[in-house]
């Protein structure tokens, strides 16, 4: 009979841990949590010191009875939840729903599932730490407190069934933000001009003009002035530059890459990484877990791992490509360093030896994953770069090229977005004093661009710069809003529905700290002094609360002035004559038969904006695409095709009759040939 008892959270587990353990461990899982707060009431006390009341999860009856079983048999419980504060709360409530005070209880955590890191965790058991262990009751709380006092207030105003969280309400803000910068922004014009200079035997490179040209008469004076010159070089440089090595991966720098090189959504990067790291089967050695713990923000790498990639890369590439000297990223805010980064459990699991084991999702992460350690642990790349300046007359252009002297890490691997180095050798034989002659000039237009809508990839890389969440809150965090539809994607780029911008508004007159990016860092920085056992976690929900409780009371006094009620359309229903209303719904505005429920007739509505089509002369009204995503149309459509993503002023442009766009405090035309704007 096994006299040991280790507890996981995954049921994917349980066959891999025990294979390491052998006879005398049995190994069982929790399913993840067994206790929460009810789902019904908010299940904190807030009259008796905000004490949580947490109660079995349904449905985790039957598991909680057969763990109770196996800890009858056994003499000694391990357990063995995931390596952070929130596996060290779901260790602390086993603790409590399965009654082992009276049992040799210990905590273990490894950061990958392989034979010897199980092992080594048994000789280094401990007991729970429960500073971890309030620092997740307090996130809970918190999340709990925003959660049940402010959704039901924006069911109340937008009639339904809404929420809002102390994240993604933050992280709804800053996407709206970036939509406002967006549509507030007014493009300006300016020109580039390339000249093409003969070197020898018919053989030209391209230098650029240094200044800056605003419109096409500059342009066109400086071709004139520099047509019959004389190009002198009065300055050659060369030199050399290195680019590091890349950093192993994050939780978050993960999500990004995967994001631009794989296209994976966050969501599921974080699945597919976690099959990763709780194992898969590999013939001739069973299920083992190829990766290592998923959810840090960590960059170290343990001395053995990194010895051994130290051996793999000098037996692979040669002893220059093995990085020396290598440090770890610095860090201003508490990170998990008790984990590792993320990386393969062994090297010579190549991806080209796991092509068998893994589908076809599974392999590309795991490549990605496998180069990024590897190329972290090597050498710089080197490259040999010629800076050239050129003066015709008082014009200066430039020209600049850059080669690989040394690939170093770049031999295994390259950022998805990273630039492509621009190599021309002919640079190398130019000298100052010597004069070339201009064979061609090419002048081009240009307008600067807003900013670019958020992708998971740049909003997880701002959440993370801002301190809003933590990595493993990004994407359940992306998952809330995208399920709410407060935003859309359309490609990769995201978008804000008019739901979002109604729920942010309300968010932002209501519970201006709630989505405030500083307030809400903060918090975070709290909940890391939790962790270090510097601040008592009550305390932290203590001052929170009244004030969360103060404003909710006053949105729903205020914001009842405001509240969105049923009104008539002005349009009869189709079916049986009664008025129709204005309702909305998950995707908008909409209308619904008076009579309901009797009949459900219901159609779009969409809300004249009191402007004409300058195609058709009928009204334009704002609608939604099908995912949500707002712009201005014709009502006519799809017979007249006229609409634009920003909102028609009703003036025609002056220079090219079509229409002007709202965009801040500019009128801008909407044909992106002609550059016309005026003050509004």
């Amino acid at each position: 009979m096994a006299k040991n008892l280790v507890i996981v959270e995954s049921p994917a587990k349980v066959k891999t841990i025990g294979k390491f353990l052998g006879s005398n461990y049995c190994v069982a899982a929790s399913n993840g949590h067994v206790r929460d707060l009810p789902k019904s009431t908010l299940g904190i006390d807030v009259e008796n010191d905000y004490e949580p009341r947490y109660i079995t999860i349904r449905g985790k009856g039957d598991i909680l009875a057969n763990l109770r079983k196996e800890v009858k048999k056994a003499d000694k419980i391990y357990l063995a939840t995931d390596p952070d504060r929130e596996g060290e709360a779901i260790s602390w409530h086993l603790l409590t729903a399965l009654k082992l005070d009276d049992k040799k209880v210990y905590r273990i955590t490894f950061n990958e599932i392989t034979k010897n890191a199980v092992k080594e965790s048994l000789k280094h058991a401990r007991e729970i730490d429960m500073d971890l262990v309030d620092a997740q009751q307090a996130r809970r709380c918190l999340d709990r407190c925003v959660g049940y006092r402010i959704s039901p207030l924006l069911w109340a105003k937008v009639k339904r069934g809404l929420s809002a969280g102390r994240v993604q309400s933050v992280a709804l803000r800053i996407i709206c933000d970036r939509e406002d910068e967006i549509n507030a922004f007014v493009p300006e014009e300016y020109w580039t001009l390339e000249v093409a200079l003969a070197v020898k035997a018919g053989k030209s490179f391209t230098a650029k003009y240094t200044g800056d040209i605003k419109s096409k008469a500059e342009a066109d004076k400086i071709i004139a002035d520099i047509k019959n010159r004389k190009f002198e070089i009065t300055d050659v440089k060369k030199g050399t530059r290195t680019k590091k090595a890349p950093l192993p991966f994050t939780t978050s720098t993960l999500q990004q890459e995967a994001s631009k090189a794989l296209n994976f959504s966050t969501s599921k990067t974080m699945r597919i990484a976690q099959q990763l790291y709780e194992g898969v089967e590999i013939k001739g050695q069973g299920t083992v877990g190829v990766i290592t713990y998923l959810r840090t923000d960590s960059t170290r790498v343990s001395d053995e791992a990194a010895a051994s990639a130290a051996a793999y890369i000098k037996a692979q590439y040669g002893e220059r490509y093995v990085g020396k000297n290598i440090a770890n990223a610095k860090s201003g805010s508490k990170i998990q360093d008790a984990h590792e980064a993320i990386r393969p459990t062994d090297l010579e699991r190549t991806p080209q030896v796991m092509k068998e084991s893994l589908n076809r999702d599974q392999l590309r992460l795991y490549q990605l994953i496998w180069k990024r350690f590897v190329a972290s642990r090597m050498t710089d790349a080197e490259y040999e770069t010629t800076a050239v300046r050129i003066s015709a007359g008082d014009h200066n252009f430039s020209a600049s090229s850059g080669k690989v002297s040394f690939d170093g890490f770049r031999t295994v691997y390259t950022e998805a977005d990273e630039e492509k180095q621009e190599s021309n050798a002919l640079l190398g034989d130019l000298n100052a004093g010597d004069t070339l002659d201009c064979k061609e000039q090419e002048s081009k237009q240009h307008f600067t661009q807003p900013p670019a809508h958020f992708t998971e990839a740049s909003l997880v890389r701002a959440l993370e710069e801002l301190g809003i969440g933590r990595p493993s809150t990004y994407a359940p965090t992306i998952g809330t809003i995208l399920a709410r539809r407060y935003i859309v994607k359309e490609g990769r780029s995201i978008f804000v529905t008019e739901l979002g911008e109604i729920v942010n508004n309300m968010m932002k007159d209501a519970f201006p700290s709630i989505v405030d990016v500083t307030f809400t860092a903060n918090m975070e920085a709290l909940l890391d002094a939790v962790e270090e056992g510097t601040v008592k976690w009550k305390t932290i929900i203590e001052n929170f609360y009244p004030d969360l409780d103060e404003a909710v009371v006053k949105a729903e006094k205020e914001l009842e002035n405001v509240e969105i009620r049923d009104e008539l359309s002005g349009e009869n229903c189709e079916m049986c004559g009664k008025p129709l209303y204005i309702k909305y719904g998950p995707h908008g505005k909409f209308q619904a038969c008076s009579g309901f429920p009797e009949c459900r007739f219901t159609k779009p509505y969409y809300e004249k904006i009191g402007v004409s089509c300058p195609l058709c002369g009928k009204d334009i009204v704002l609608k939604a695409t099908r995912k949500g995503r707002k712009y201005y149309g014709c009502i006519d459509n799809p017979t007249c095709e006229f609409m634009t993503w920003q909102k028609p002023s009703g003036k025609l442009c002056p220079k090219c009759g079509k229409m002007l766009l709202i965009r801040g405090n500019k009128l801008v035309c909407m044909s992106e040939e002609c550059n016309y704007s005026e003050n509004r």
